[in-house]
């Protein structure tokens, strides 16, 4: 008996040993910059564990281990540090404040886009321009549009006709941008990039826009550079809710809460829990329009150019994953619902008028991956589909009887069906810290169908990639790269070479210097898209040939100021591009009363810009000027006046911001000046005539204050389109396009808006 007591009490103090070995406790803390600022949204783990955890706004984090010896990583995005933590209690652990070595400023600028993996964009090889979250937070946006408004190097134009805008990068026009999601390309219905305007405002963390081809890694249309639009996380807290109302005139109309003006309203949920994350929101964003005439208006009087059309829009989205130490896993949902509302004229003789509705319906899933194998080696995947639905639905009202029909005339009633596939895993090994290698497969599957498209064409897309960073010492980083494509319509360039360089010429001045080969695929529109109506015959082309082009890029940074309190950079960088098989409508040398699509020749562009950061304490501005050259092609050829072979256009910008933390409040001024575009275009009154067009200068300013109250609130408040700025002057009174106003001025806004906006966040750690 006594033996057995023995034996039992050994086993029990085993198993308390044992017990109190493995024993599971929390360890507490704080993360803070090197210059003593709290580090949020850091990533923390415990070495061979699947423990993870966040730094919340505070800096504060909690993290279960193991009793005994444990390493804590710490991951930044700049870089990962490891800390070596004993723990031999079996209560609850406090440690003391960690600091890392990067400084607050410094984790506000990571970048993902292009890279193999997030780093500040000082060490990033590519120049990358990261629009922050408090940048966008402070603009009061409603959409993209507004807070590209202002950045050097874009210019929007807008289609009244059809209510929606387009954008141009570095003179270059949408169909030349790549627009991604998370990386994930976004598809639209025609060369315009609408779809910017239709990413809900609320879930945007940030934009990353890299000028300059970068097909190597994300394939056709980045010929003139990409915007990467990323999305918000689930956060560091378990749970979560936010809540935006946003008001804003529209000109001088405006209607409470609904009809004149813009009303913008959204509702935000997150939640985490050991390692689970899920957020879902839900966005609506009403334009009542501007200067709509009345139903009952003749065609005569009808405003040509100052009609906005009305904009209604539904916006959802919807993320879940799952990640620890070694593995992430997550799917996101995006909708869109919009209807946009015109009219026609009345018919004064038969008193009839037409209603046509623009509704758009798009569907974005996107599956992705991260799996750390090693230190050494990391995998990543895409799986992306997209479906995208354009309806035009048109009414016919006879105001003398008040009946109201369906019109049957030609394209008054469609349905345009777009879908586009994406599968693409990337492999990331770093040999050494020397040498990193990058690979990759993709594989891209486009369909549409339509009234007007013949057929249900698909075209198929495979491209293989590789690019490696190669370091030769500290000063200079090497990264070139190849893809190679096999489609299934058109002849691809067989392999896309691009070589980006960086040389650290001194501790305060970095040079960047690239070429790459950029393409643009014919989009399914080009060609097989038919236009048929009394005043338009427009084919598309199914042979039209991709469009080329040979891009160099170079910029210096200067930074010789970096102290805690005060910062200054300089960034001076140029471009020059030139473009082959350039796409564009010409009349058809076998009949000219048609218009198709051809590869008409060359296009180039070029420019140069200087961007100056500035931050003292409380203040942070930037500052710069851009100067922008378009070519001209009738500078070649004999006409009656000699032509420059590039017109350009300057722009001087200004982003000021200025913190009041005794009122825990800001005040924000956003400038941008864009000086008048030159042209030429064809005189039909004199042989072989050409003659110069001008679209005048203009300035656009935003200011705004913002203000937090009771912690949980901020209120926000401000003038957009401080000068009033609504129509272009335009020498060339001549239709600029399809849907082009013409009659001498180019709308370009609906005027002088004011905006109060009350937005509400609330978290439980």
């Amino acid at each position: 008996m006594k033996k057995q007591l023995l034996l039992a009490t050994l086993f029990v103090l085993n198993l308390h040993i044992l017990f109190a070995q493995t024993a599971t406790i929390t360890l507490r803390g704080k993360v803070l910059t090197a210059d003593g600022q709290p580090a949020s949204g850091l990533t923390l783990s415990i070495k061979g564990t699947r423990n993870i955890a966040y730094t919340d706004a505070e800096g504060r984090f909690r993290i279960s281990a193991l009793s005994g010896s444990s390493i804590l990583i710490i991951k930044s995005g700049v870089s990962s540090e490891e800390q070596q933590v004993a723990i031999n209690e079996t209560s609850d652990k406090q440690l003391e404040s960690i600091t890392i070595k990067e400084k607050s400023y410094e984790l506000n600028e990571v970048v993902v886009t292009g890279q193999y993996e997030a780093q500040s964009v000082k060490n990033s090889v590519y120049n990358v321009r990261s629009i922050s979250s408090e940048k966008i937070k402070l603009r009061g946006a409603t959409n993209i549009q507004q807070i590209l408004n202002t950045e050097f190097g874009f210019r929007f134009s807008n289609d009244l006709v059809l209510g929606i805008s387009d954008v141009e990068l570095m003179g270059m026009g949408g169909r030349n941008i790549k627009i991604l999601l998370d990386g994930v390309p976004v598809i639209d219905r025609s060369d315009s990039r609408e779809s910017l305007n239709q990413i809900d405002i609320n879930t945007i963390d940030r934009i990353e826009v890299i000028e300059g081809p970068v097909s190597v890694t994300y394939g056709t249309d980045a010929l003139a550079g990409v915007i990467n639009i990323i999305t918000k996380g689930a956060g560091q807290a378990k749970f979560g809710v936010s809540a935006r109302l946003q008001e804003e005139t529209v000109g001088k109309e405006y209607g409470t809460l609904a009809g004149d003006g813009l009303h913008n309203k959204n509702i935000s949920l997150n939640w985490r829990n050991k390692g689970w994350h899920a957020l879902a929101g839900f966005s609506r964003n009403e334009f009542g329009g501007w200067n709509v005439p009345p139903k009952t208006t003749t065609i005569q009087e009808m405003p040509l150019i100052t009609w906005w059309r009305a904009k209604d829009q539904y916006l959802g989205n919807a993320k879940v994953g799952y990640e620890n130490a070694k593995f992430n896993l997550w799917y996101r949902l995006d909708l869109v619902d919009e209807k946009i509302a015109s009219q026609t004229g009345m018919n004064p003789n038969i008193y009839v008028a037409k209603f046509p509705t623009y509704i758009t319906n798009r569907y974005t899933h996107q599956l992705q991956s991260d799996i750390n194998l090693s230190g050494k080696l990391r995998i990543n995947g895409v799986l992306g589909y997209t479906d995208l639905q354009r309806k035009t639905n048109t009414i016919e009202q006879n105001f003398a009887t008040g009946t109201k029909v369906l019109s049957t005339g030609q394209g008054e009633q469609d349905v345009a069906k777009f879908n586009t596939a994406i599968f693409r895993g990337v492999a990331y090994y770093k040999a050494s810290d020397m040498i990193s290698f990058q690979g990759g497969l993709e594989y891209n599957r486009d369909e549409a169908s339509a009234n007007r498209i013949k057929g249900n064409p698909v075209i198929e897309d495979y491209a293989l990639f590789l690019s490696s960073e190669i370091k030769l010492g500290a000063k200079v980083s090497l990264r070139p790269g190849a893809r190679f494509i096999k489609n299934s319509i058109y002849d691809a360039p067989p392999v896309i070479p691009s070589l980006n360089t960086k040389f650290i010429l001194t501790d305060n001045l970095d040079f960047r210097l690239a070429y790459a080969l950029g393409f643009r695929a014919p989009a399914l529109r080009e060609l097989y898209y038919d236009f048929v109506d009394a005043s338009h015959t427009i084919y598309g082309n199914p042979n039209l040939k991709a469009e080329h082009s040979n891009s160099f890029n170079g910029s210096f940074v200067w930074s010789p100021i970096n102290q805690n309190e005060i910062r200054y950079s300089a960034n001076l960088s140029g471009f020059y591009n030139i473009f082959k098989n350039r796409i564009g409508f010409t009349q058809d040398p076998n009949d000219n009363t048609v218009t198709s699509l051809f590869n008409v020749g060359r296009f180039k562009t070029t420019g140069a810009s200087l961007t100056n950061t500035f931050a003292y304490k409380a203040l942070k501005a930037d500052l710069g000027l851009s100067y922008i050259g378009r070519y001209n092609s009738f500078s070649e050829g004999d006409y009656n006046m000699a032509v420059p072979q590039f017109s350009w256009t300057p722009e001087l910008f200004s982003n000021l911001i200025y913190n009041l933390p005794k009122i825990d409040a800001s005040i924000s001024a956003f400038f941008k000046y864009t000086g008048q575009r030159p042209g030429y275009t064809s005189d039909n009154t004199v042989p072989n005539g050409v003659k110069e067009t001008k679209i005048g200068a203009f300035s656009w300013t935003d200011i705004m204050f913002n203000k937090n109250i009771y912690k949980r609130f901020t209120i926000n408040a401000g003038v957009k389109n401080l000068f009033d700025v609504t129509q272009l002057s335009n020498t060339e009174t001549g239709s600029s396009g399809p849907h082009g106003g013409g009659g001498g001025s180019v709308a370009y806004s609906y005027g002088r808006s004011y905006v109060l906006g009350l937005t509400f966040n609330w978290n439980k750690s």
